[in-house]
């Protein structure tokens, strides 16, 4: 009863204040361009540790110190929102939070109304977790260039009761409506579907996309070995203990300690950056971002980059304006190592940079804009703050 009630409390004020036009608002702004050569991105999202924690006064060797001397480190990256879940759907999708998001859809159910009704910044105005097949991702942004992608999400499929091995929506679930199972962790199952945002587009889900593309992220391991089998876009989320999430851990980390916070993040990146960073695809032409969801919950709220409310939730970060500060590192093609940018930067930017390296422009032949808040005209792409050292052609 009470869910239902926060639905409709939710929808009549979401639509009372919605301006509904048919597309998504422009961007505007420096934007990377294609020209960086650019064309195999891998992103991993860590869990709830603030800039300072990661980045200042982190005593582990590896991300601490190993990582910041390889790439780029972004000194004022922001979270746009507590909790978990509505973070991982801004960065693919540029959806602003509503109350079910930001509660990290402990009930998997779908977005209401459906179809949605889009408003001039390209947001869905509703609420719910599971949106509607005409609330796009850059997942389907790429498909419609003929560009490759996949999420690779870790101990997914290890419990075939909690979820499937491919796409990782609750089973308990059958359809929407009902529990995610898998909102915390066993011993031998880690995998979290609100970490997995994939699974929350119908636009994804509907069309097989999400079944075919969303794996257990052992599978890297194989698509890494050649360039032909690496997709353009890996979209990477480890396990709760990997990730940082859970200190100590129920289960173990990919080196068997259950410690679990910073010192599991370290195991993780330890054991896949270098899979990723010696594999032909990176190479060539790849980039690596490791960012972080957001701060630690209720301690920083802080935002960046213009970003305003969507039309759903009056404050992103329920205690604030977003997700608080972050960081991220950004290692690989044209990014020079051990050195800081204090450009702003949040997930939207994320989104809207991933949007310009593969060609998905405002004005493209497909007609393809850039999604909802990362088409907002105080969001910047990454730009020659970041891209400093391109290798000379010829």
């Amino acid at each position: 009863m009470l869910r239902k009630a926060v639905l409709a409390c939710a929808l009549v004020g979401a639509l009372l204040a919605a301006v509904i036009p048919a597309l998504a608002g422009g961007a505007k702004g420096a934007a990377a361009s294609p020209t960086l050569g650019i064309k195999h991105v891998f992103v991993i999202v860590l869990e709830n540790e603030d800039y300072s924690a990661t980045y200042q006064s982190n005593p582990n060797p590896y991300l601490g110190k190993v990582l910041r001397q390889q790439g780029t480190l972004l000194s004022n990256y922001y979270g746009i929102g507590h909790q978990s879940n509505d973070n991982y759907l801004a960065m693919i999708s540029g959806q602003a939070p509503n109350p079910m998001t930001q509660a990290d859809c402990p009930d998997y159910v779908d977005f209401e109304p459906s179809p949605a009704l889009i408003n001039s910044s390209g947001q869905a105005v509703g609420v719910g977790c599971v949106f509607p097949p005409n609330v796009p991702t850059i997942a389907d942004q790429l498909q419609a260039r003929h560009l490759t992608w996949h999420g690779y999400m870790e101990d997914m499929g290890n419990t075939i009761t909690r979820e499937p091995a491919h796409c990782g929506a609750p089973t308990q679930s059958a359809g929407t409506g009902m529990q995610d199972g898998t909102q915390s962790a066993t011993a031998t199952d880690q995998y979290a579907a609100r970490h997995n945002p994939f699974v929350y587009f119908h636009s994804l889900i509907d069309s097989g996309s999400c079944h075919a593309n969303v794996v257990p992220l052992y599978r890297l391991t194989h698509d890494l070995r050649t360039v032909a089998t690496t997709p353009n876009f890996s979209f990477i989320t480890p396990n709760l203990c990997d990730d940082g999430h859970d200190s100590p851990c129920t289960g173990k980390d990919s080196k068997g300690s259950n410690a679990g916070g910073l010192v599991s993040i370290d195991h993780f990146l330890s054991t896949w950056v270098p899979r990723i960073e010696s594999s032909p695809a990176f190479k060539k032409d790849g980039l690596l971002v490791i960012t972080t969801d957001e701060a630690a919950f209720q301690s920083d709220a802080s935002a960046c980059c213009g970003e305003q409310p969507g039309p759903n939730s009056p404050m992103p970060g329920v205690y604030g304006a977003g997700g608080g500060r972050t960081g991220a590192l950004v290692i690989g093609r044209c990014v020079a190592g051990a050195r800081t940018d204090s450009t702003a930067y949040n997930h939207y930017s994320l989104l809207r940079s991933l949007e310009d390296i593969f060609g998905i422009r405002s004005g493209g032949s497909d007609g393809a804009g850039h999604l909802g808040e990362a088409g907002a005209a105080g969001v910047p792409s990454f730009g020659k703050d970041l891209f400093t050292s391109c290798p000379q052609k010829g």
